[in-house]
């Protein structure tokens, strides 16, 4: 049992790890063939997908902020495309990432359109707008894009974006001026379309969600697969009084806000507003309906509705909207996560570097779980100091393994050593240690994050694979100070395990490694200093 205890916990580590990645995180779904266009009527048919892969194209409003450049179609007034300044694609970080597109190779928009019963002539996501120029920058702190819509039956209607310096919530504010002579009941749609496919960079051991998602203060986060949305499957709030609708993927998100965190709910009551997620001819909408107020005629209404879209760090994030935390998607393991992610925050803040933050964060950890790493290698030491008694009862006993195990278990009871001790206290800490790996793994604030040397972007394997080096060799000298198995096999594999399982730290972020390098370093000189105890406690027990 003594041989198995670190091949049991790597394999828990590594199976829960992985296992959790393959076979119950959501896969994403080719993307499909789809036609050019859909029939849409009524309230449920506008927030479904009303275009294909390649949608309509009028002219493009180009915008520029000190933090994005947009573009904005008239077809719709729908923003087509959206370039954060300050973060850079996955391939070529000289090149602004791109969040949202429409192209050949991938369709991700947000959509806005108003309908009516009494007057379908109301302006949607079809219509053609037209703007007052074709280019805008910001030179203030606020710059605004106003299209108008064509006359509705009397009904003028304008769509505005509002763009903020400093910030990535962009304001969209339809303006309706009733001229007919029937009250109007407007309900808007406001929605995210997608197609399947994974994000640009994502690497084969650093899956995370993508899809859709929506929070309330009644039913929290909840988040429906492109898979289970393709088969019209999906448990999610379907209405609500506040909270937002999202798309979600690694380090970045969009979303609708229908309660800001500074503002009041644009929902009248808990019937007024609505949530919608769905699939249709491969493309996913991730939509939220507004019934707004009944218009008289000669009367107007105002109504904005934030759209957020930018990166997942949490300084920002948490200031836009209640549960907006949540899209940073730790998981079923976000007990464990969240509050290591809060802390390494507050360490970062003390040293105003990722880098080492994460060491001090290693440290506060390695700190905390002390006592039960201490008894687990005081186990692994008795252990240790038992094995020459165990190889000549090993040699006495011979082929008789009944009487070897009766002989092992009664050294055992006389000694006082559980042969489980090293074990148990090191699979507490596995929820602990698969919540660092998720916290560090979603943290878009470590991307393009600089360390020392060469570590330019912790979110980015290492280029010169120094530290998953370290990691390996770490690994091996650990098995030195661990009980040598009894079994010639066993022995071979702990001494080649190490090895075969830092292969796979040459494909992580180096912001993960780092954590386990230091984490391996402090577990050595911790396992060590505990051996040496117990080694001349023997020596004064012999002594005596």
């Amino acid at each position: 049992m003594d041989s198995k205890r670190l091949i049991i916990f790597v394999v828990l580590s590594v199976g829960i790890l992985f296992g959790w990645n393959e076979y119950f995180m959501p896969k994403h779904t080719p993307q499909q063939q789809v036609a050019k266009t859909e029939a849409a009527a009524g309230a449920a048919s506008a927030a479904q997908p009303a275009d294909a892969n390649k949608l309509t194209h009028g002219q493009r409003i180009r915008v520029k902020t000190d933090l994005v450049e947009a573009e904005i179609d008239t077809v719709g007034g729908d923003l087509r495309s959206l370039s954060l300044l300050k973060h850079g694609e996955a391939e070529d970080r000289n090149q602004p990432f791109k969040l949202f597109q429409d192209n050949a190779k991938h369709t991700y928009v947000a959509q806005t359109g108003l309908i009516a019963a009494s007057n379908p002539a109301l302006p949607t996501h079809k219509t053609v707008f037209t703007a007052d120029k074709p280019s805008y920058e910001m030179t203030g702190d606020k710059l605004e894009v106003k299209l108008t819509a064509p006359d509705a039956n009397g009904v003028k209607v304008s769509k505005v974006y509002t763009f903020t310096k400093g910030s990535y919530e962009i304001g969209v504010r339809y303006d309706i001026a009733n001229g007919g002579a029937a009250p109007l009941a407007p309900t808007a749609y406001y929605r995210l379309l997608r197609d399947s496919q994974a994000p640009e960079g994502e690497g084969r051991f650093a899956h995370t969600y993508t899809g859709p998602a929506v929070f309330t203060s009644e039913h929290k986060f909840q988040k429906v697969s492109f898979d289970d949305l393709a088969k019209g499957k999906g448990d999610y709030a379907k209405t609500t009084t506040d909270g937002w609708v999202a798309m979600v993927q690694h380090y970045f998100m969009s979303a609708w806000i229908l309660q800001p965190l500074d503002g009041k709910s644009v929902c009248k009551d808990d019937k007024s507003c609505r949530f919608e997620l769905t699939q249709t001819n491969g493309l996913n909408s991730a939509a939220a309906l507004v019934d707004y107020a009944v218009i008289a005629p000669g009367k107007s209404l105002s109504v904005n509705v934030p759209l957020f879209a930018g990166p997942e760090e949490y300084d920002i994030i948490s200031k836009v909207a209640d549960g907006m935390e949540y899209a940073k998607d730790f998981g079923i393991f976000y007990i464990f996560a969240s509050p290591l992610f809060w802390l390494l925050v507050k360490l970062h803040g003390l040293v105003s570097n990722w880098g080492w933050a994460i060491i001090l964060l290693t440290l506060t950890v390695k700190a905390v779980f002390y006592p039960l790493t201490a008894a687990s290698y005081r186990s692994m030491a008795k252990m240790k100091a038992l094995a020459p008694r165990l190889e000549r009862m090993k040699e006495q006993y011979g082929d008789d393994r009944m009487k070897f195990q009766q002989a092992v278990m009664e050294m055992y009871k006389s000694e006082k050593v559980n042969p489980l001790g090293g074990c148990l206290p090191m699979l507490i800490q596995i929820p602990v240690f698969i919540g660092l790996y998720w916290a560090l793994l979603a943290s878009v604030e470590l991307r393009e994050a600089p360390w020392i040397l060469w570590y330019t972007d912790l979110a980015r394997p290492d280029p010169y694979f120094v530290l998953p080096a370290l990691m390996a060799i770490t690994m091996f000298l650990q098995t030195f100070l661990n009980p040598p198995p009894a079994d010639p096999m066993q022995a071979k594999m702990m001494k080649i395990m190490p090895l075969a399982f830092s292969a796979l730290f040459f494909f992580f972020p180096a912001g993960l490694v780092l954590y386990y390098v230091v984490n391996n370093v402090l577990s050595m000189a911790q396992q060590w200093f505990i051996n040496k105890q117990i080694e001349k406690s023997n020596k004064a027990a012999l002594q005596s």
